[in-house]
């Protein structure tokens, strides 16, 4: 069997004194999209900074395409191919979406080019020399997207990506993630609107108490219904 090419084993993490992540295990595929499940306070988006050398404080092992990433910062990780786009966006107000998206530096050779990035996203190019301040929220977060589409990286960590955007564009986020997947990018998504999960991940990490409790295969959904409904009170 193939190895994982992001795997992540009996990770523990703290901010302070509080213990938060309490033995993260589980793996994601190349080319795969998987959703880390669970509700509000689980340890989702501690998970991701982990991952990324954002958290400090944290012990166990995460190895991509082999490998050991936990004593890494993250200037390192994300040259080895990871971007994390989070829930905040980070959008730099005061420059333009064409300033915005030529920020990030290449870390990795591979990353997707100004036309090919227009061509997934033409609200940018149309908005190119808007300030980020008169972007909507769909906008920036196609913008956080697509920014690091440019790095290289092939591992996109992506926090709530669809969190507080109307239903068409939730609906585009869904075609580009879709459509990244096609072209061999491997993604992890923290999403709560489980409805939009199921339309775009092969599987499904349910997160409780900073621990994976289970997993299920999105063609196992149906059948996982009531489980899914008691994990994450829906």
């Amino acid at each position: 069997m193939a190895e994982a090419q992001l795997a992540v084993r009996d990770v523990h993490g703290w901010y302070g004194e509080s213990h938060i992540l309490h033995g993260m295990s589980f793996e994601v595929n190349a080319g795969e999209v998987v959703t880390l499940l669970g509700r509000n306070g689980a340890g989702k988006t501690t998970t991701m900074r982990a991952i990324m050398g954002m958290l400090a404080n944290r012990k166990g092992s995460i190895t991509y395409e082999g490998q050991e990433l936990i004593r890494l910062k993250s200037d390192r990780i994300a040259r080895h191919g990871i971007a994390y786009c989070p829930e905040e966006r980070g959008i730099f107000s005061s420059l333009n979406v064409w300033e915005n998206l030529m920020l990030p530096p290449v870390v990795k050779s591979g990353g997707l080019a100004l036309d090919k990035i227009y061509q997934l996203f033409p609200n940018l190019e149309e908005r190119s020399s808007s300030q980020g301040t008169k972007l909507s929220g769909g906008e920036q977060q196609m913008l956080a997207i697509a920014r690091i589409l440019r790095t290289g990286a092939k591992l996109l960590l992506l926090d709530e990506p669809t969190e507080g955007l109307a239903p068409v564009i939730v609906q585009q986020i869904g075609n580009t993630i879709r459509m990244l997947r096609e072209q061999g990018f491997t993604m992890l998504l923290v999403e709560q609107n489980f409805h939009f999960a199921a339309t775009v991940a092969d599987r499904h990490y349910v997160v409780e108490h900073g621990r994976v409790i289970d997993m299920i295969p999105n063609s196992a959904l149906a059948a996982n219904r009531e489980k899914l409904q008691t994990y994450l009170g829906v």
